[in-house]
């Protein structure tokens, strides 16, 4: 088999001191030492053991708590504790009564560990009774499945929590964590998901080590692409096992994704369980539905599309860059026959005032305006999103019959309210298609993947400037709507059981359906998956059963169905924490509601432990603090973005109608405007002063050729998209938006380009037309470029 390991693109470059080990401080040695993830890939489905090393370097007993992340739709079904020789297994219990436990455990001295969940992406463990000089090993065992779309699985796995913007007023009384946020009366657990965050250039606190090994498992397995980490590969030659490995020396600020190219196909495994399993008196059995959708064809019907772009201060950088070419290609993939409205959020919300209160008509004019609005945004503020929803569910509330209602969501995702949103906004959002854009490297992927399916729409995630445009692709063609809606799964011969089936959705382009269930007696049969076209006729597909083994499908079953109680929960059906509860202790995966819990029958000390650490986390990737944290760790943290010159006059865009005296093809200091055609679809002429741009593109240019190689990098790549939306009609303009996007190629000629921008942008600012020959430049309609 030949497989070709795609290198590192972008610009995640390890720092030279890490991988140090334990890192040494004035108060002791952190107490987290490292962290081992060994993942087992087999088809559409990954194995995970997590091993967390905890060390005490302190002369009295200690208790070390570590707030991290793993994949929103793992299921984390074993837990187990290492100490002294000793190995204890975790125990599943309710999660009041899990905390019982390990108090009581600490107050006899013995050693235990807990392992709780705060957020469906979002846990903690607390090692309590570690003696001076001692070593404890937690392990955690998890199955994951792998997101698959347009011939590609992508295994994410992820390695900090990113700080979140807290809301509302802080509470009176001892907080519920230690972490350094208070809690509030929208979070109420604030202080157990802000951990400190370390400062940013320490050594290397944690060794870390990552290796996923790879089995296709029949399936045609292409091409292999680590995106934000450089990977080692061994084997795979010869029919020997492949093996990838993560780069000694990296650190725990991004998300680790690979993404494998090979193909899918239609399929229905039925999974009887084993014997002991659940409580169940009759054979039963999990199904795993797959369904590849049909090729996209027939007819759209009109939109009602409300954008949003988070604008708040955690978005600065690259994700603000990101953020704005994604919502601009997002506003342009719009038809004449769509209607759309722009809000832009932070700690405010803001709309292009030109566009009205209401949905707008998308014509070329309009869309000329929100794409203007757009490229003047900087990052700010925090980040508010319960208002800007419930605006959007109000202007997507005066839907007419007929039209398809959409809402696309820009954000990193970086909030602690996710419940108070999910409770106050998703019943208005019902009946509304949800897409999420998460643009981080460390993203909010479980708070997104949980709002867009409140909506049966699609949540997409982009960890670097590379993985925009493909990024992209996938989005214009998910907001065109679903090719299948409607649908229903019928069982023939298979004793599906009733309200375990999960949630079907509709089926999208290049995105296969995954359904799966619980079903009793035999093991056979077929399902029928029944629903309508986007032109209103019926579609079907019948798919026969085959028995396959593992307990995977059975674990992962029980974390979807979980996440729908959870959501249902979330949303104010309270009543359904006993269910949830119940579900979680049978089928043994870890729940909000539920925690796993081992205890030490040794007793090591003579009551709790003398000194607690809770262990400080890395700042994220691409994240920039306005201010410098404390020594050691920072509470979370504020962030600004520097102000920069006013963009309206640069885009010299002005109202319809006639020029005023003195503009339009006279050439005077600001020498020559220009006129953008309309789509003769009710669109008006819009001048632009393509002098005025290029004047101003320059003496921002100028100002920056100081910058690092980095940010001089990104304000080329900036500069590109701001050319490429703006500039259609100006031949040189548009030819320099090209030559920039290279900019973000690596080995890319920054100062070559550097020149190029400079010596275009001076002559066009001159005042030359890019050709007199032709009345708009180049002639192609911005409103049609890809």
């Amino acid at each position: 088999m030949s497989v070709t390991v795609t290198p590192l693109r972008g610009r995640c470059v390890p720092f030279p001191d890490a991988g140090l080990g334990a890192l040494a401080t004035a108060q002791g040695n952190l107490p987290l030492e490292s962290l081992d993830v060994t993942a087992d890939v087999s088809g559409l489905v990954a194995g995970v053991e997590v091993v967390q090393v905890f060390r005490n370097a302190f002369p009295e007993s200690l208790e070390a708590t570590y707030v991290f992340p793993l994949p929103d739709r793992a299921a984390v079904t074993g837990f187990r504790m290492e100490a002294d020789g000793h190995v204890v297994e975790g125990v599943l219990r309710e999660r009041g009564e899990a905390r019982a436990d390990y108090d009581r455990a600490l107050a006899e001295g013995r050693r235990a560990a807990i392992a709780e969940e705060e957020r469906p992406d979002v846990f903690t463990v607390r090692v309590g009774n570690i003696v001076p000089g001692e070593r404890v090993t937690v392990r955690l065992t998890l199955s994951q499945p792998l997101a698959y779309e347009d011939g590609a699985a992508v295994f994410r796995f992820p390695l900090v929590v990113a700080p979140r913007y807290i809301p509302g007023t802080p509470l009176d009384g001892t907080p519920s964590g230690a972490g350094t946020a208070p809690d509030t009366d929208a979070v109420p657990d604030a202080s157990r998901i802000t951990p400190p965050v370390l400062l940013p250039g320490f050594p290397n606190p944690v060794r870390l080590s990552l290796a996923v090994h790879l089995d296709p498992a029949g399936l045609d397995l292409r091409e292999i692409e680590s995106s934000l980490h450089t990977v080692v590969r061994e084997g795979g030659d010869g029919g020997a096992p492949l093996t990838l490995r993560l780069q000694p020396g990296e650190r725990l600020d991004r998300d680790f994704v690979l993404r494998l190219r090979l193909a899918a196909s239609t399929s229905l495994a039925l999974v009887p369980d084993e014997p002991g399993d659940g409580k169940a008196e009759a054979a039963e059995g999990t199904f795993t539905l797959t369904v590849v959708p049909p090729a996209a064809e027939g007819v759209r019907p009109p939109r009602d599309v409300v954008l949003l772009l988070d604008r708040s201060g955690s978005m600065h950088g690259w994700k603000m860059v990101a953020a704005r070419r994604a919502a601009a290609r997002i506003v342009d993939s719009l038809t004449a026959d769509d209607r759309f409205a722009v809000l832009s959020f932070d700690h405010a919300v803001e709309r292009p005032p030109e566009l009205g209160e209401g949905l707008a008509p998308a014509t070329d004019r309009n869309r000329f305006r929100a794409v203007e609005h757009l490229a003047r945004l900087d990052a700010r503020g925090g980040t508010e999103l319960l208002r800007p929803l419930e605006q959007a569910a109000d202007l997507l509330g005066t839907a007419e019959p007929g039209r398809d209602r959409v809402l696309v969501l820009v954000t990193d995702g970086q909030v602690g309210n996710e419940g108070q949103i999910l409770e106050r906004a998703g019943g208005r959002l019902r009946g509304v298609r949800v897409h999420t854009v998460g643009v981080d490297r460390a993203v909010n992927a479980g708070f997104l993947g949980r709002l867009a399916a409140l909506g049966a729409g699609r949540c997409e995630l982009v960890e670097s400037e590379d993985r925009l445009d493909a990024a992209m692709e996938h989005i214009h063609r998910r907001i065109g709507g679903p090719l299948v809606t409607d649908l229903a799964l019928h069982a023939e011969g298979l004793g599906v059981l009733p309200d375990t089936v999960t949630r079907l959705g509709s089926l999208f382009p290049g995105v296969p359906l995954t359904v799966s269930g619980r079903y009793a007696g035999a093991a056979g049969g077929a399902v029928v998956v029944r629903g309508r076209t986007a032109d209103g006729e019926p579609w079907e597909r019948r798919v026969p059963a085959v028995v396959t083994g593992g307990t995977a499908a059975r674990a992962l079953w029980a974390r979807a169905r979980l996440r729908d109680l959870e959501d249902r929960y979330d949303a104010g059906e309270w009543d359904l924490e006993r269910e949830i509860v119940e579900t979680s202790l049978r089928f043994g995966v870890l729940c909000r509601f539920t925690a796993f819990v081992a205890v030490d029958s040794r007793v090591v000390g003579d009551g709790g432990p003398g000194h607690r650490v809770i262990q400080p986390v890395e700042q994220p990737s691409g994240w920039e603090p306005s201010a410098p944290p404390s020594p050691l760790a920072a509470a979370p943290m504020a962030f600004t973005a520097p102000a920069g010159p006013p963009m309206a006059a640069a885009y010299g865009a002005a109202p319809a109608g006639p020029p005023p005296a003195g503009r339009g093809a006279t050439r005077g200091f600001f020498a020559v405007r220009r006129a953008l055609p309309g789509s003769g679809l009710g669109g008006a002429p819009i001048e632009v002063d393509f002098t005025a741009l290029a004047a101003e593109e320059l003496a921002r240019l100028r100002e920056a050729a100081g910058g690092s190689p980095y940010e001089r990098r990104m304000h080329l790549a900036d500069l590109a998209s701001r050319l490429r939306v703006l500039a259609e009609h100006h031949a040189e303009l548009s030819a320099l938006a090209a030559e920039l996007e290279a900019a973000e190629e690596p080995g890319a000629d920054l100062d070559r380009l550097w020149r190029r921008a400079e010596e275009v942008l001076a002559r066009v600012a001159g005042g030359r037309p890019a050709n007199p020959d032709l009345p708009g430049g180049s002639g192609r309609p911005f409103w049609k470029r890809m």
